[in-house]
């Protein structure tokens, strides 16, 4: 059974590398995010938000960041030539896992319009996993004029709401969010936070913090049974 979870962001900044004339002002959500990590215990499964979804992603497994600036290479294990084509997500629980000298059994990729009703479903089939639960994936991309999108009124109020639920543990929150207006905000990680809310319960949240820079909202929480 899955008896803790950890909800994380994925962006690129987190590898410190990537972003060396902002890691001082990255180093929050990168330590964060790493801590929240680091309290899951083994194997991981991950779940994140992609294009490419639905797809399962195993061990082994090379990747590189190349595509993002930097030739960082990581991996889930295996002694394989990095494969440039790897999601971002994929990239980012490779990193984690090296950091956090952990195992990971899969990666489960879903798309971002995954209705919240297959998001229950899919979370329901997780529950009997003896793992850790890792799920990746980010708020608003509309944070004010720093944002990669055009700045949106509602972008505060929404990753406010989603970090009150975080905290609070409310899965019949969580699984209320709109998938429109996630989408119309650029959050896609609101399918990853639904997978997470139909993982049944009982839950209660051991820390939520909220971070966004760049104009980029970030959620990191970990969730664990009473």
């Amino acid at each position: 059974m899955i008896t803790r979870a950890a909800v994380v962001p994925h962006p690129p900044l987190l590898v410190p590398e990537l972003v060396a004339g902002a890691t001082a002002e990255t180093e929050p959500v990168r330590a964060a995010t790493l801590a929240a990590a680091g309290k899951l215990p083994g194997p991981w499964v991950a779940v994140a938000v992609d294009d490419s979804g639905p797809a399962t992603i195993v061990p082994p497994l090379s990747g590189t960041f190349l595509g993002y600036g930097v030739d960082v290479v990581v991996s889930l294990g295996g002694d394989l030539r990095p494969d440039p084509r790897i999601p971002l997500p994929v990239l980012i629980t490779a990193w984690l896992r090296e950091h956090c000298a952990a195992e990971v059994s899969r990666i489960e990729l879903v798309p971002p319009d995954m209705p919240p009703s297959e998001c229950v479903s899919f979370g329901q089939q997780l529950a009997s996993e003896d793992a850790g639960l890792l799920i990746l994936g980010d708020g608003s991309t509309r944070h004010g004029l720093r944002s990669p999108g055009s700045n949106d009124e509602r972008s505060g109020p929404f990753d406010s709401h989603v970090h009150d639920l975080l905290a609070a543990a409310d899965v019949d929150g969580l699984l209320d969010l709109d998938p429109e207006l996630a989408r119309e905000l650029g959050a896609q990680g609101r399918a990853a936070w639904q997978v997470h809310a139909g993982v049944p319960g009982p839950w209660r949240c051991a820390s939520a913090e909220f971070f966004a820079p760049f104009g980029v909202g970030y959620h990191v929480a970990v969730w664990e049974r009473p």
